[in-house]
């Protein structure tokens, strides 16, 4: 059974190039109760962002310029200037396909959510990535 969690207080960063989009993630969010977001338009900006946001979950789109969600999350987990390694990223994109979600898994993605995206499919997400803590490990390779 799925708690309902007050999300009021937690910082969301959204990371999305897409105006639209981005604004249909933030409306998703403030209709869950969320009130902190802050948002950036491509994975570079997010990361700079990151340095000075205390970012709770970060919502990632996948294909964007010039720093993509998966080197944006592959930067946050094993940069050495990262200021948080550890913050949950639920990454978004319309691309499905199993190498996919294997890829955003590997990078670091604690969730992967397809396009077009619902309140109840964030929800779940956001739910997962708090009552799933994700073990991390550093390694040179797999």
């Amino acid at each position: 059974m799925q708690k309902d969690y007050n999300l009021e207080r937690l910082n969301f960063l959204v990371v999305e190039d897409n105006k639209h989009m981005s604004l249909l993630v933030r409306s998703i969010l403030n209709a869950l109760g969320v009130r902190n977001i802050v948002e950036a338009t491509d994975g570079a900006e997010a990361f700079k962002v990151l340095k000075h946001y205390p970012a709770d979950i970060v919502n990632c789109y996948w294909m964007m310029q010039p720093l993509d969600g998966i080197e944006f999350v592959r930067l946050v987990r094993t940069g050495q200037n990262s200021p948080n390694p550890f913050v949950p990223v639920i990454m978004l994109t319309a691309h499905t396909q199993v190498a996919r979600v294997y890829e955003a898994r590997d990078a670091g993605a604690n969730e992967f959510m397809a396009k077009p995206i619902s309140p109840k499919k964030l929800y779940d997400r956001i739910c997962s990535v708090i009552e799933t803590k994700r073990p991390y490990i550093k390694i040179k390779t797999y």
